[in-house]
């Protein structure tokens, strides 16, 4: 009777170790923690903006200014008010970091929440030459704040969850079709060679 290896770890049915398991399973323990923390920032200043949208307005007023011409001169139909703007994109905020904290396609509301987010963080960050030097220096902490926001978020959406990514599988069809290939280019030479023999 064969002895489930030793050390760490058990033993599959199959005779498979079965640590990476536990590894995958601490990893959606993770993400189901993770994702709510993530989202709850998200969550508490969406609801504070539809309550009263000023001060992201007054942020996203110099920036608005710039961008909101440029795309409606493409076709892009953005509203001219900061106001409507800054409650947009915190219903935007809320419906997607809702969905990713119950784990409802994350990876695409992690790209709705970095889009959303992006505008207010351009627009409060030190580097805006419309701000003056206080505003600026009270910037700082915001700033750092969408900056780790941001980082989170972009981890999200390339967390595949354990699945292969759409890069693996791509690189795997074309190594699979590449050994179909070849698989048929011998199968061709040898029934040239015998078509050859019969011949003759």
């Amino acid at each position: 009777m064969r002895r489930a290896p030793s050390g760490r770890g058990s033993t599959t049915p199959g005779g498979c170790d079965d640590r990476r398991g536990g590894v995958v399973g601490g990893m959606a323990i993770s993400r189901r923690i993770a994702r709510p923390l993530l989202s709850s920032a998200f969550i508490a200043t969406s609801v504070q903006v539809l309550k009263d949208p000023g001060p992201a307005a007054d942020n996203l007023r110099a920036w608005s200014d710039r961008v909101v011409p440029a795309a409606r001169a493409q076709g892009i139909p953005l509203p001219q008010d900061p106001a409507v703007l800054a409650r947009a994109a915190a219903a935007v905020q809320l419906a997607a970091a809702g969905a990713l904290a119950l784990g409802k396609a994350p990876r695409l509301s992690a790209v709705l929440l970095t889009a959303a987010l992006a505008p207010n963080a351009l627009a409060s960050s030190p580097l805006n030459p419309t701000l003056d030097s206080a505003s600026r220096e009270r910037n700082v902490v915001e700033t750092a704040k969408n900056a780790s926001l941001l980082g989170g978020l972009l981890l999200a959406t390339v967390d595949t969850e354990g699945r292969p990514g759409i890069a693996w599988r791509a690189r795997r069809a074309a190594r699979d079709a590449k050994r179909q290939a070849r698989h048929l280019t011998k199968e061709a030479k040898l029934e040239t060679r015998l078509a050859g023999k019969s011949l003759t």
